[in-house]
């Protein structure tokens, strides 16, 4: 296994694009081009998510036939977290200030308009 890339599935995908900008994610590939995007491709160095619209698989794929979120954490390796914390404090929803995990991680958890759980850690140098 080389690395993991998951495809997020979401109500909304031009507002869930937006949002991933605003934490510093960059639109990298969209489907279709023009148009109506269904899926997007967004990455943040290392880190690429990819966001569907639940309607695009349903008759497809009917066992993706949630509404809204899933019970997802994802965990997501920083640099400075400490900024980055600052960075986003007043333009998301903290649902877990910055604070030293018992593990001895730097972290912070924030939710998504899609009710999706991201933590963002630091590991101690």
């Amino acid at each position: 296994m080389k690395s993991i890339s998951p495809n997020i599935f979401v109500q909304d995908i031009d507002e869930t694009i937006k949002f991933y900008e605003k934490i510093g994610f960059e639109l990298t590939t969209t489907v279709p081009d023009e148009g109506e995007i269904v899926w997007a491709m967004m990455t943040n160095g290392k880190v690429t998510f990819m966001f569907q619209t639940f309607d695009s698989l349903k008759n497809e794929l009917p066992e993706i036939s949630r509404n809204n979120g899933g019970s997802l954490l994802l965990y997501i390796e920083v640099e400075n977290i400490e900024k980055l914390f600052d960075r986003l404090k007043d333009e998301v929803e903290i649902i877990k200030d910055l604070e030293k995990a018992f593990y001895g991680a730097m972290e912070f958890s924030i939710k998504d308009i899609n009710n999706y759980v991201l933590t963002f850690a630091e590991n101690e140098k």
